[in-house]
């Protein structure tokens, strides 16, 4: 099962993602020669209409693979008003970057399913400790989080994550009492027992809403994903993560196992919430990266379709295509690096 799982929740936000631009593509009648969930050989394959459909034998990827995409040559007997290029810059813009926004759309429907049965974690103050700074600042139970440093707070994950990151700097908080603003400056403790900073407050757990409240934390909860990908990114440019703690296709696969075993000792219900949250993060994750403004990503792309939309030039195709050919190749260098420290891990 922790296989089936595994290939389920890749296909799943795979699809969604080269969906996304596939649906968009024919909606702007752009002549789409395939659409493939998977990498490498073919496993099945069947043509409907103009396009090719795959299934691949690697779960690590698709494409949606678009005529005239790259500026290559277009065969006699096709109409050259179908291609790609042949698009008004902003119908390609909507094309490009409706893969990653079909993925933060599936991340917002996947959460309003799990905050539904499990409800949201409130930033909320559960009980301060004695001795540490938040009960020294008159701080108490009921108290909502809404500011750290000026920095919004929406649900109480982002309270660890910021403790990571400036445990051990001045904090200015805001919070709401009563329906009242408050604000307190705190110098979080360090706790040898722990062994990091700590602030002296512990969450009231999940808990559930109307179906308002629902909806407002689903988005909160894709913007928290969506802003541990950018922070976690931000750690690795900055040296506080390291190159080698990357994860990719097989330790992430590792991941969802360890996962699976843990939630299956406790119910059936608790191994599909914690793959639904997993599948939250993978399409939240994979939806950021694509819209890095890196070659052969859609932010790479996008990068040129915004140029030509602000500068009415475009970049000749070929040229742009060369550049995305090698950044695909420095990809996939990064994949096996990736993956050898994912074997190596395991």
């Amino acid at each position: 099962m922790k296989i089936v799982w595994s290939l389920l929740i890749f296909g799943l936000v795979v699809i969604i993602h080269e969906l996304g631009h596939f649906l968009i593509a024919k909606k702007n009648g752009v002549y789409v020669t395939q659409f493939s969930v998977g990498m490498g050989p073919r496993l099945l394959h069947f043509q409907k209409g103009e396009t090719e459909y795959c299934l691949k034998l690697l779960p690590i990827g698709g494409s949606c693979m678009m005529l005239g995409e790259d500026g290559e040559e277009i065969a006699e007997g096709i109409d050259k008003s179908r291609s790609f290029q042949a698009k008004s810059v902003w119908a390609r813009i909507a094309v490009i970057a409706a893969g990653p926004i079909f993925n933060f759309i599936l991340a917002f429907v996947l959460a309003i399913i799990l905050i539904g049965c499990m409800g949201f974690d409130k930033p909320q103050v559960g009980e301060t400790v004695k001795g540490y700074p938040m009960a020294e600042a008159g701080m108490k139970e009921g108290d909502v989080i809404l500011k750290l440093n000026g920095e919004n707070i929406k649900v109480y994950r982002e309270i660890s994550l910021f403790m990571q990151l400036n445990g051990d700097k001045t904090i200015d908080v805001t919070y709401l009492r009563d329906g009242e603003k408050h604000t307190a400056t705190i110098t979080p403790k360090y706790s040898k027992e722990a062994g990091y900073y700590l602030m002296g407050m512990s969450s009231v757990g999940r808990v559930k809403g109307n179906g308002f409240e629902v909806v407002k934390y689903s988005v909160y909860e894709v913007r928290w994903w969506i802003k541990y990908v950018v922070k976690s990114l931000q750690m690795l440019f900055t040296g506080k993560v390291k190159a080698s703690e990357l994860s990719g296709p097989v330790g992430i696969v590792s991941t969802i196992s360890q996962t699976y075993e843990e939630s299956s000792k406790i119910s059936t219900f608790a191994v599909v919430m914690s793959m639904l949250n997993f599948s939250i993060l993978l399409s939240a994750n994979l939806g950021v990266m694509n819209l890095l403004p890196l070659p052969a990503l859609d932010g790479g792309r996008l990068v040129f379709l915004f140029w030509e939309a602000i500068t009415k030039k475009r970049v000749p195709p070929e040229k742009e295509g060369m550049v995305h050919f090698v950044g695909i190749v420095l990809l996939m260098a990064l994949m096996v690096f990736v993956m050898i420290n994912d074997i190596k891990r395991l």
